[in-house]
């Protein structure tokens, strides 16, 4: 299962909780997210893989996480709105800056 912490940030959110754990796996992918996957030749189940198995989950704002993980030489870098039912990829990409957006908190 996909489970990830996450600090919240006083939002009710539609993802699947256990013992404080959010689990996006079953997020939907989002038109406009659709979009942006074709221009940038990410795959869905590349994107399911981070959503299941997130390294790392961090807020972004009110209701939105980010979840990335390492893949070779990218981050892949995953944008949900968690404050609905099912969570919403709002849209994603892969980045060669890993140092920049890569969290050591």
């Amino acid at each position: 299962m996909g489970f990830v912490k996450v600090r919240q940030l006083g939002l009710e959110c539609g993802a699947t909780r256990n013992n404080g754990n959010m689990d996006l796996s079953g997020a939907i992918i989002t038109e406009h997210a659709a979009d942006q996957l074709a221009k940038r030749g990410l795959s869905e189940d590349t994107i399911r893989r981070v959503l299941a198995a997130p390294q790392q989950t961090l807020p972004v704002r009110a209701g939105r996480v980010v979840v990335q993980s390492i893949d070779g030489n990218y981050l892949i870098r995953v944008f949900v709105d968690i404050d609905r039912t099912p969570p919403e990829v709002v849209t994603a990409y892969r980045s060669s800056k890993i140092d920049k957006y890569w969290s050591n908190e």
